[in-house]
């Protein structure tokens, strides 16, 4: 099988552990890349286990990281987004056809950091006896993916560079708040989390210019448009600059996100 059908195949497996091992393995063994296959969509993607319960994001009721429960239920909210990344790799990987080689090697790269990013939390749940699934979560990033599902130039503006970019501004506050909550092992995969997330979202800035390059548009004006297309989130400060530096924001896309809104 070919790797944008393995990520396929990836993403209809339920279980988060057998859909983390089988990300892991989508560079082993992969014959070919072909950019040019098309896949009929299955239905019901991504295919979810039976837990967490889905609710909206108003309803995830928030709770003190000073207690166990507190931080068990910050941790698995982190998890939940984790798995969400990765289903958003892999489904760029196999619905997305007619792109270069390297656009499909890059997202499954990210895809298996992620798959890493949700094993490393799981394991840190399980620690403090509580389990992926014990507390419900929401829907909101795939519900992007489901609007942009038609035009690649959406995702990766609207998921990359907006809804995963915003864990650049928002992962050091949680990871001091885990800190002063004696969680020093919480702090330290937020750091790689973090340090991994400055990659993904470059990945997708790089992807975002080069398609915006090849349709004859300025990317910061497209962005604006999709935007309001796509009815995507108003972003606050405070943002990470440094981090979205790092990622390959430039200076105009920062000062255009620092405006008032």
């Amino acid at each position: 099988m070919s790797l944008r059908a393995n990520a396929l195949a990836a993403l209809q497996i339920r279980d988060p552990a057998e859909k983390c091992a089988a990300t892991s393995a989508l560079l082993i063994d992969v014959a070919e890349v072909n950019p040019v296959e098309v896949f009929p969509e299955p239905d019901h993607l991504p295919c979810r286990p039976d837990r967490p319960t889905l609710v909206s994001v108003l309803k995830v009721q928030k709770r003190s990281a000073h207690t166990v429960e507190g931080r068990a239920a910050l941790l698995h909210a982190l998890a939940h987004i984790e798995l969400n990344a990765i289903d958003l790799a892999l489904d760029i990987v196999w619905r997305f056809a007619d792109l270069p080689k390297q656009f499909y090697i890059d997202w499954a790269i990210v895809a298996q950091e992620e798959a890493i990013h949700f094993s490393l939390l799981a394991d840190h749940l399980s620690g403090l006896g509580y389990h992926y699934g014990d507390f419900p979560a929401h829907t909101g990033l795939w519900d992007m993916a489901e609007r942009t599902k038609g035009d690649l130039l959406a995702r990766l503006a609207l998921v990359p560079r907006t809804l995963e970019a915003r864990g650049l501004d928002a992962s050091p506050p949680v990871r001091d708040k885990l800190l002063s909550a004696g969680d020093k092992r919480g702090a330290e995969i937020l750091s790689i989390i973090l340090r991994d997330e400055i990659g993904h979202v470059a990945t997708g800035n790089r992807w975002y210019r080069w398609l915006c390059t090849q349709r004859g548009l300025d990317p910061i004006a497209a962005y604006k448009a999709l935007t309001v297309q796509y009815c995507a989130p108003k972003l606050r400060g405070p943002f990470n600059l440094e981090a979205r530096r790092a990622a390959g924001f430039d200076e105009a896309e920062l000062a255009c996100l620092c405006q008032p809104l």
